[in-house]
């Protein structure tokens, strides 16, 4: 799968997947992933890609012009769609991430300061997605979530194929991974669930979903109907308490 971003801070792409999954995937050619300056795509003196909000307002908009040519550029090589990370945009929930894994690439566009001309949504049919209900200072590190959720799911980045079907929000959208342990079986005091350590598989299945059902209910109820009042009074409560030791 390809992913081509639209940037003006293409070298915020490099570092964060230099490394981790992803750069395994890019190294075993499994991903292509491209960071575009826009800038590259102006032709004026000052490599302007911004400008004042027609009607007045605070701040600046990226200008349609030099979106666009970076755009129809990258789609020379690039079939897929294109999504323009803005905050009121569709949530991106892992439905999402599993649609946009199918297709074969996907374009990714970058905004800034005050936002995108509406035109570039328009005309270029892009979908525009958020990470959440807050404002960055850029889609860049909302676009690098973006890559990581859905290359997740490309097959053959994760070396175990199951490791994605029994993650939190995939086999159930509205039930949560259940708590996971490692060695060793006892560290301060805390041990294992005993069942985790028993060998029977029966058991294990079914500790695991209702070990996973209850972490819902006390973290996020919300997926199951509850309210988020309802939730915070049990995640007040940790089912560990910390002792500092002196």
């Amino acid at each position: 799968m390809r992913f081509d971003v639209v940037t003006i801070f293409p070298g915020m792409f490099g570092p964060a997947f230099d490394q981790g999954v992803v750069g395994r995937a890019v190294a075993n050619g499994l991903l292509e992933l491209h960071a575009h300056d826009l800038r590259d795509f102006t032709h004026d003196r000052h490599r302007q890609v911004d400008d004042v909000p027609f009607g007045g307002g605070p701040g600046m908009v990226l200008k349609p012009e030099p979106i666009f040519e970076a755009v129809e550029s990258v789609m020379l090589n690039n079939p897929g769609p294109v999504v323009l990370m803005e905050p009121w945009g569709e949530r991106l929930d892992q439905r999402i991430a599993a649609e946009l894994a199918r297709e074969p690439g996907l374009i990714i566009v970058c905004g800034r300061y005050e936002g995108v001309d509406d035109r570039v949504r328009t005309g270029l049919a892009a979908r525009e997605i958020s990470i959440g209900d807050y404002v960055l200072s850029g889609g860049e590190l909302a676009a690098a979530v973006v890559v990581d959720v859905i290359a997740r799911l490309v097959p053959g980045v994760l070396g175990n194929a199951d490791s994605t079907v029994f993650e939190s929000f995939e086999r159930d959208p509205g039930v949560l991974d259940c708590p996971q342990y490692t060695r060793p079986a006892e560290f301060r005091g805390w041990r294992v669930p005993e069942v985790l350590l028993s060998g029977n598989h029966e058991q294990i299945r079914r500790w695991r979903q209702e070990a996973a059902l209850g972490k819902t209910a006390r973290l996020r109820p919300d997926l199951r109907g509850g309210s988020p009042e309802e939730g915070a009074a049990e995640a007040a409560a940790p089912d560990f308490k910390y002792d500092r030791k002196n």
